[in-house]
Parts: structure tokens; C-alpha cells; sequence
């Protein structure tokens, strides 16, 4: 199978390459082209500009799978409109590419933020009216409501809002938490009683690779 990942030199791309490399031809999507052992080719996002999609010399996709955009900032230092440009904006492109193209299948990695910032109540489900706070949570949502509004009729989309993910690779605050443990330092969270959810290790989420 000849699959097409966005972000594929991210965190969670580089898990879905080692994750996938042994039975499928892997195609990258990226700002950056360097070489990355299993992945065939990357090509930049100007080369999928649906009107010259025709005219490319690109492969014929069977699946897209869709890693790329801004991360949560939790120092709230980014730009506001960055987050649109990028998850809402690239996710639109790579949309529109997916339905000229011969792909069959389409995966979109949202986030949790794009439904809810916070739980009332135990569990968040997917029958949650979306309410998401900041920036990020928001372009992730109207990135899912374009790729709803446009579903083809002949090929299957799949949308994920995975939660905080750890792994070979992680860059986020978790690393944080993990040094905290391995220098002894005294759990410094005790006083609160909120709790986090996680999707477990980034080889589960690479799970998806079943859809």
C-alpha cells in the first residue's frame, strides 16, 4: 500500500514510520525533505497543490494519514492566527488533495482540545457538544467541520481527537514529569485532584494503522 504522511518527521510520524515501514510503501508530507530510513520520499506542501496535482509526477495514494500541525503552546507565547493557518489551513489543503487523489482513505489526527477544554463528569464521549477554549482547540474543530461538510460518497474518513501521548521521541511537558521521577525529586502534584487522560503510548495510537 502506498501511503502519504503529513508531519512525517514529528514525534508521532516518526512512530507511524517504524510502525508501518515493513509492509507499505511510505511517502512523507513536510516543511522539510531530509532523508528518513523507510520513507521513499518526502515532498513539500507546494507540491500538492490540488490544480497541479495532474501535472505532478507524484505516486498513486491509497491512504493519507494526517499528522501535521501546530502543537499546544502551554506557554502561550504563539500567535493566535498561526494555529488557524496551520491546522485549520493545511488540514483544508491536504483535504482537498485527498478527494482528487487516488486515495481511498483518509485519517485525520484533531485533538481531544477540539471538543472540550475541561470534563463535567467522569468521561468525555463523542456525543459532547464541541465547546473548545484557545486558539488550538478551536482550529482544530473547523478543521473536523470542513473535512464534515466535504465527506466523499466512495472513500472512508476517519477522524481521531487522541489526548496527551507519550513515547520514543515525546518532546511535550511530560518529559518534565518524567525527570521529576528519575532525579527523586517528591511527587510535586500531590495537593491536586484533577486528573489526567492519556492515549498511552504513541505504538498504540499507531494502532490505527487497522482503519
Amino acid at each position: 500500500m502506498n501511503i502519504l504522511i503529513t508531519g512525517i518527521h514529528g514525534f508521532v510520524g516518526s512512530n507511524f514510520v517504524s510502525a508501518l515501514k515493513g509492509d507499505n510503501n511510505l511517502y512523507g508530507l513536510d516543511i522539510i525533505i531530509p532523508q528518513k530510513e523507510g520513507v521513499i520520499k518526502t515532498f513539500l506542501w507546494e507540491n500538492i497543490e490540488t490544480i497541479s496535482y495532474p501535472l505532478q509526477n507524484l505516486p498513486r495514494f491509497d491512504a493519507i494519514i494526517h499528522l501535521a500541525g501546530k502543537a499546544h503552546d502551554t506557554k502561550n507565547q504563539s500567535i493566535a492566527q498561526d494555529y488557524f493557518d496551520i491546522n485549520t489551513g493545511l488540514t483544508q489543503k491536504i483535504f482537498d488533495f485527498f478527494l482528487e487523489s487516488s486515495a481511498k482513505k483518509f485519517i485525520f489526527f484533531s485533538s481531544v482540545k477540539a471538543a472540550a477544554d475541561s470534563v463535567i463528569g467522569d468521561i468525555l464521549t463523542e456525543e459532547i457538544n464541541p465547546t473548545p477554549v484557545g486558539p488550538y482547540g478551536e482550529s482544530k474543530i473547523r478543521a473536523e467541520e470542513y473535512i464534515q461538510k466535504h465527506l466523499p460518497q466512495d472513500k472512508q474518513v476517519y477522524i481521531l481527537r487522541p489526548c496527551m501521548i507519550h513515547g520514543p521521541g515525546n518532546k511535550g511537558n511530560l518529559n518534565l514529569l518524567y525527570n521529576v521521577v528519575k532525579k527523586g525529586i517528591p511527587w510535586p502534584l500531590g495537593s491536586f485532584d484533577n486528573r489526567r487522560s492519556f492515549r498511552g503510548t504513541c505504538k498504540n495510537l499507531c494502532l490505527a494503522k487497522y482503519l
